[in-house]
């Protein structure tokens, strides 16, 4: 008996039962008495903090047992929302926390430095002039919720008579202002706006924030038994049926799905990659930044049904080491996923001219390497093969 135990034991923790316990032993001194504190991450969607992820309080310290989720996982603290998320001693913003499973039942010790939102001193906007809010509460009928959307219009949008193609972009907070992000931005609309100045290209980009706590259910189509999922289509819907007709009835857009991209990270390259496939008539341009496959394994049957796109461009992107890091000889998950995709597509003769698929070596899941490659992936999505 006690050596089936000790079998059933080393089992459990081979197939992912180790967990880790993180102790909280020091906030700042100005976080409000019995404060809640949540940690938010990869392995829960980067919502700001879920109910379920929120820490125990128990004899002046907080602590939370994470299990074993995958071989690594970055995340940082907040008190319910981004804009409350931890910084350093003088509010500047931090690098993820990363943390590596290498043991089957390990305790880490962490001091948090300061809370962002205890700074008298605002976060100043680093938009560009010609970025708006176009409604901070735009109705999405489909799932019954309001969400505000970015819109950017290209230096010679107000001078020239002329149509320009337009760009949606998911995870809205993160792509031109650092004062919404959570984790740094994109810069499209300095990036855009030197195309424009060097090149002459002119795009209009809607950025539409991502939902929070139900940004894993809007972005993958597939329910996954642990974090949720399912409510894709819905949001894809909103995006073709309500947010696309009011953006081309209002604005000088060019309507064609050669015109059309729609571009995201992580779970926002998931939902861009089906949208590409399932509403290939709309969408013609996709671009798929680390994209968070493994959160629905159902996209690889989805591919084999409908790969057989032929006037679609997707341009693919994934660092060397994010997701799980297993050695320096072996590529990662996100890498394996994505590359597993694209061979499915080739299989069902999507053609090869329409793909573009770049690996980063030393590039890390964080909008540092989706900031420096999507001046690249506009300029090959939109040119001419």
């Amino acid at each position: 008996m006690k050596q089936f135990c000790y079998l059933l034991i080393v089992l459990l923790v081979q197939i992912g039962f180790a967990q880790t316990t993180i102790i909280v032993e020091e906030i700042p001194k100005e976080t409000a008495k019995n404060s809640a504190i949540f940690i938010s991450g990869d392995f829960e969607g980067w919502s700001g903090g879920q109910k379920k992820y929120e820490l125990e309080h128990k004899d002046g310290f907080y602590s939370i047992t994470i299990p074993k989720l995958s071989d690594q996982i970055q995340f940082k603290f907040t008190q319910g929302s981004w804009e409350s998320v931890e910084c350093d001693k003088n509010g500047l913003s931090i690098e993820n926390r990363t943390y590596t499973f290498n043991r089957p039942n390990d305790t880490i010790k962490i001091k948090i430095a300061g809370w962002n939102n205890l700074f008298s001193i605002e976060k100043l906007s680093t938009a560009a002039k010609n970025v708006s809010i176009l409604s901070k509460d735009f109705e999405i009928p489909q799932l019954n919720r309001e969400r505000r959307i970015w819109l950017y219009l290209p230096p010679n949008y107000e001078t020239e008579n002329q149509s320009f193609p337009v760009i949606y972009m998911h995870d809205g907070q993160n792509i031109f202002d650092n004062s919404t992000s959570y984790s740094g931005e994109w810069s499209v609309d300095e990036t855009l706006n030197k195309l424009y100045q060097e090149k002459g290209l002119s795009y209009i980009v809607v950025g539409i924030d991502n939902g929070k706590d139900k940004r894993l259910d809007e972005y993958s189509p597939w329910k996954n038994e642990k974090y949720g999922g399912g409510e894709g289509d819905a949001y894809l819907e909103f995006i073709i049926k309500t947010l696309k007709p009011y953006i081309d009835s209002n604005y000088k857009t060019l309507t064609d799905k050669n015109n059309t991209a729609i571009m995201g990270s992580s779970m926002g390259g998931l939902i861009s990659f089906y949208a590409g496939l399932k509403y290939s008539d709309v969408f013609g341009k996709v671009g798929v930044f680390s994209p968070a496959f493994w959160f629905a394994p159902d996209i690889n049957a989805f591919t084999n049904t409908h790969g057989a796109v032929k006037n679609t461009k997707m341009y693919f992107l994934a660092g060397g080491k994010e997701g799980e890091n297993v050695s320096f000889q072996e590529i990662n998950k996100t890498v394996k996923d994505m590359n597993s995709i694209i061979t499915a597509l080739k299989n069902q003769n999507f053609p090869v001219n329409n793909i573009y698929s770049k690996i980063v070596p030393d590039g890390k899941h964080n909008e540092a390497l989706w900031k420096n490659n999507f001046e690249e992936a506009i300029i090959w999505l939109f040119s001419e093969n």
